[in-house]
Formats: structure tokens, C-alpha cells, sequence
């Protein structure tokens, strides 16, 4: 599905780089699947550093029985700062190969980053996913392009993550992503089903890998999918 954004180009965790991407959640680097047909989701959740928090709410659906739109933000404060709106996400994805089971699937994303203070980015990319095992053992690829509109240079993107199944409503995730080869970071955490496809939670703990005293994260988030109901 969305996998929202932590929206490779990827989510950077906005403390540290703003976000550009979401993948489903808690995952940065994104997949090759889509919200179901007619139908929506909402990915919401809190990251939190040493120094700054940021609660991000981003709804998406399925336009059609290929596209998803994204359209949300996020609100950052940090060292006693009122909370005030960061980042307004828009993004659409796009299946070229659906996954199946012991597969392959591919996707093309392309949206941005409006910032109310100016300097919006632009970003797209192209996401892999691989399944093994019946679809328990995921691999995602993501590589692709960000145009950072603050300093107007472009980069290059790239993310690897892995989802494992561990239970019937339990899965682990695990995953590198960055910009060029000096932003690296990396994740791990999990997500459980409360609702088997329909209210997931989930939780994160990263870092860079440069830079292990000064920028780790955590995050704890809420997933909603519906059943279909669009025209």
C-alpha cells in the first residue's frame, strides 16, 4: 500500500532533512503497491528527537483502479517553539507491474513538498518490491531524483528496506535510505495489525549512520484503512 511517507526518494526524517516522501508506514523506503481500488487510508503518526517534534496526518485513495493521491502535512515545533505547519505533501503513484506473491511488482511516484516559508521541493522515483515465501519476506528498491527548492540543487535518492512477517498480525521492518552518499540513515521497528487490514500500529527507532550521537528518532504511528467506497 501507501508506503507512505515515512513520502527511494524517501522521507527523510524532517528533523534532521525535511521529508520528500512517504512510504507505508513506519517504513520510509516505499513499495510497489497502492491503497486498494475505491478506497482510502490515513497514515498518522509523531516522530520525536532530543530537540524537536513533528505530527504528520497524510489521507490517500485510489483514484481509478491505478493511481493514489496523497495530499497532507505536518506540523513541527522544538525548544519550547509553538508548533506551526512545516510541510504540505502532494504525491501521486502509479502501478507499471502489480506484485503477486513470490514476485516482482514496480511503481513510479512524482510529487512535492510545499513549504509555507517558500523553497518547495519536487521529487520522483521509481519503487521495487520483491516478495518471497507466499509474500511473508519483502525486498524494496527505491531509487529516483529530489530537487531541493531551498538550496536548488538536485539529487540523487535511494532507499533498501525488508519487511518480514513474523505472525499472523505482527510484522518486522528494517531498512537504509538517503541522499547521494553522504545522508544515510537507517530504521527499524515493527507494525501490528489490530484490525487485520484495517487499523495498524506501529513504531520506529533511526539514526544517521554518520552521526549516531546527534540525530535518532523515534516514532509511534496509527494506520486506517477503509473499505471501498468511492464512485
Amino acid at each position: 500500500m501507501l508506503r507512505a511517507t515515512r513520502i527511494a526518494a524517501l522521507i527523510l526524517p524532517s528533523v534532521v532533512l525535511a521529508p520528500t516522501t512517504h512510504a507505508a508506514r513506519p517504513m520510509v523506503t516505499d513499495d510497489a503497491r497502492i491503497v486498494d481500488p475505491r478506497s482510502c487510508q490515513l497514515e498518522t503518526w509523531t516522530q520525536r528527537t532530543s530537540s524537536a517534534a513533528e505530527y504528520w496526518l497524510l489521507p490517500s485513495c485510489a483514484i481509478g483502479s491505478n493511481f493514489e493521491l496523497i495530499l497532507g502535512g505536518a506540523r513541527t515545533g522544538g525548544d519550547g517553539a509553538a508548533h506551526a505547519t512545516s510541510d504540505r505533501v502532494v504525491q501521486g503513484k502509479t502501478l507499471l507491474r502489480t506484485l503477486a506473491n513470490d514476485g516482482w511488482g514496480l511503481g513510479l511516484v512524482a510529487g512535492g513538498n510545499l513549504r509555507p516559508t517558500g523553497g518547495d521541493d519536487a521529487f520522483a522515483y521509481v519503487p521495487a518490491t520483491f516478495a518471497f515465501a507466499d509474500g511473508t519476506r519483502l525486498l524494496h528498491l527505491n531509487a529516483g531524483w529530489l530537487h531541493d527548492g531551498t538550496s536548488r540543487r538536485s539529487r540523487a535518492t535511494w532507499g533498501i528496506g525488508g519487511e518480514v512477517q513474523v505472525s499472523d498480525r505482527l510484522w518486522l521492518i528494517g531498512e537504509s535510505y538517503g541522499e547521494g552518499s553522504n545522508d544515510r540513515y537507517y530504521q527499524l521497528g515493527l507494525r501490528l495489525w489490530l484490525i487485520p487490514n484495517r487499523v495498524q500500529l506501529d513504531a520506529t527507532h533511526g539514526n544517521r549512520w554518520n552521526n549516531p550521537e546527534g540525530e535518532r528518532w523515534i516514532s509511534i504511528g496509527l494506520r486506517l484503512l477503509s473499505p471501498a467506497f468511492l464512485p
